[in-house]
């Protein structure tokens, strides 16, 4: 299903400095908030604002109040506290990448440079997962996601993607499962296998995506276009698409373009550029978040066999200034339910389903890295909107939720924080 072009979601707000002083484990802090206080019934969803959104020339300040609502509902009003998070730091990591929480409640961290960190929440232990693949480290390459197969207690299987290593300086994205053996306050990859490799491998060092989620009993795993264009429309190479897979790598007969046989077999959807986040819905459906160029970073239903039209159009512009044609200008192309200009650079996705932020269930999270900032979105039905923005005053990498609900950040970066956030008491 095709709709209208959104209006802009990030022009409303801009993020802020954060104080300069480290907060330490023992004591957690508020985050503030770029909106005042809401109101939400919890029996009822949210629904995007009618309300006109300011121009792209518009820079309201950090203290605009977005009014207060109240959804009809039978149940008692919930108020989200303003500010709604304090945070709590419980560790530190050298450029991590993704997180996922084992079922013992164990955290399972990678690092950009090749290393599986395993970390003990209760008592702040940390050690090594060995046996990781070698990855291609540098730009934007290096270990990247991990997940754990919805079966996992049964069956054992973590999922890794990294960037790989080819012939002649090439570089392209991996994913590999293994098991791990654990000991002590580590472990060992076992049983490790390569299911899947981007192709074809290409130079440069960025825009691998790589980025794993489950659902619907499959794999799915964004692929990027590895800053090369215009494969993301050529259907004899995986750049630039999303692929969706069965567990052990192998092609479903249903997927859209299996007839075609080849690489397109595997593609879900065309026309990416930089798919750094992916979730679904409680209702099933499949949200994706990608990097625009200069401008024009999206927020998108993901719909079976479509074409997302990158380069062929954007809501940004070239680097070096050239316009993109707007997706309202090739309506044959799926256009973003929201998009940022100026950018967030997404990366992380969760769509929250606890039960210590009750408002808040439905709602996209994402890290922001150039805003360095938490970013709410609400979803209604097939709609997306920014709700708000929560400045974190570092670049946010990787956004998760835990077992009790709380959410969890990773900076980016060396000397990077974990955070779980919490409700604000104050």
């Amino acid at each position: 299903m095709f709709k209208p072009l959104p209006l802009l979601a990030g022009l409303m707000l801009v993020a802020c400095e954060a104080p300069a002083h480290v907060e330490t484990a023992q004591r957690a802090e508020p985050v503030p908030v770029l909106a005042h206080q809401i109101l939400l019934a919890s029996s009822s969803p949210s629904s995007p604002q009618q309300d006109p959104r300011p121009t792209a020339d518009a820079t309201p300040s950090a203290e605009a109040a977005e009014p207060a609502r109240v959804m009809a509902g039978p149940s008692p009003a919930l108020r989200i506290p303003n500010p709604p998070f304090a945070r709590t730091e419980v560790a530190r990591f050298d450029e991590p990448w993704a997180m996922t929480f084992l079922p013992d409640g164990r955290l399972l961290v990678s690092e950009k440079r090749g290393k599986l960190q395993l970390l003990n929440i209760a008592n702040g232990q940390k050690g090594e997962i060995t046996g990781v693949p070698a990855v291609a480290y540098g730009g934007q390459g290096g270990f990247g996601d991990v997940v754990l197969h919805p079966q996992y207690a049964s069956n054992g299987w973590v999922y890794l993607s990294y960037a790989e290593a080819g012939s002649g300086s090439t570089r392209g994205a991996a994913v590999a499962r293994a098991k791990i053996a654990f000991s002590g306050n580590g472990g060992r990859l076992t049983d490790l296998q390569v299911i899947w490799r981007q192709t074809p491998k290409v130079t440069g060092e960025g825009h691998y995506g790589h980025r794993i989620a489950f659902g619907d009993g499959k794999l799915w795993i964004t692929s990027s276009d590895r800053q090369k264009l215009d494969p993301a429309q050529d259907m004899q190479s995986a750049l630039g698409k999303l692929i969706r897979l069965n567990d052990d790598g192998s092609v479903p007969g249903d997927n859209p373009f299996a007839a075609q046989g080849g690489v397109a077999a595997q593609f879900w959807t065309l026309g990416h550029r930089n798919l750094l986040g992916i979730a679904f819905d409680p209702q099933g459906k499949l949200w994706t978040h990608e990097m625009g160029p200069a401008g024009g970073d999206e927020f998108n239903l993901i719909e079976r066999g479509t074409n997302y039209g990158w380069p062929l159009v954007s809501e940004g512009r070239h680097y070096d200034g050239t316009a993109i044609p707007g997706h309202a200008t090739r309506p044959q192309f799926n256009a973003p339910e929201a998009f940022w200009n100026p950018v967030i650079s997404p990366a992380g996705l969760v769509i929250y389903s606890g039960q210590m932020f009750p408002y808040f269930q439905g709602n996209a999270f994402i890290g922001g890295l150039s805003s360095q900032a938490l970013i709410r979105v609400e979803i209604a039905g097939n709609t997306a909107r920014e709700a708000a923005r929560y400045p974190m005053g570092r670049r946010i990498r990787e956004v998760e939720q835990g077992p009790d609900g709380a959410l969890w950040l990773l900076e980016d970066g060396s000397d990077a924080r974990l955070w779980k956030l919490t409700p604000n008491q104050g």
